[in-house]
């Protein structure tokens, strides 16, 4: 049977120094991987929020352009100048 050695304090430090980096990576990995969870959500949510919005766009759009025609609107001065008749 071998002979067993015991290492020396900087041997000892070295390998206490290589298990604290590891733990450190194991760490980070963890903290990196619930940052992208939460971005995840934050960007599923923005994606939710843009098709609501454009879902209201839509309906808004339709009932003007039901109730004035089709035009356009100067959104600083609130004027609509509708298109002219293309029949006449």
């Amino acid at each position: 049977m071998p002979e067993e050695v015991k290492f020396n304090k900087e041997e000892m430090d070295k390998v206490q120094g290589i298990q604290r980096g590891y733990v450190d990576i194991q760490n980070r990995f963890g903290q990196l991987k619930l940052s992208r969870i939460v971005l995840d959500k934050s960007e599923t949510e923005l994606e939710k929020s843009l098709k609501e919005l454009q879902d209201n766009e839509k309906t808004f759009l339709d009932g003007i352009t039901e109730k004035y025609g089709e035009g356009t609107l100067d959104p600083t001065s609130g004027v609509f100048t509708p298109n002219e008749n293309k029949s006449e």
